[in-house]
């Protein structure tokens, strides 16, 4: 393993989920500008994030849509032309 390669400044730092609005505290190098005030009292530095071990299907069970790009809209839109064109015919 090469020597000097990690970095050295690892600092508390509180994780946040916002698709499910769950918080925990770790250990990391990260960069952030956000702080947040965690249940002890101290300030943190805050890494938000879109997905976690408490909002990911694999973890929970649950099925949930985590449209951050708008690829959902985009599908809808670039495809709406083609839905309902099928005409049913009326029973006389």
């Amino acid at each position: 393993m090469k020597k000097d390669i990690h970095p050295k400044q690892y600092r508390k730092v509180i994780f946040k989920d916002f698709s499910c609005d769950v918080s925990f505290m770790s250990s990391s190098c990260a960069d952030t500008k956000d702080t947040i005030v965690w249940e002890d009292g101290n300030e943190y530095p805050l890494i938000k994030l879109e997905i976690s071990s408490a909002s990911h299907p694999f973890f929970t069970g649950k099925m949930k849509f985590v449209d951050t790009a708008g690829r959902i809209d985009k599908f809808n839109k670039k495809f709406a032309k083609f839905g309902n064109k099928i005409s049913t015919p009326t029973e006389e």
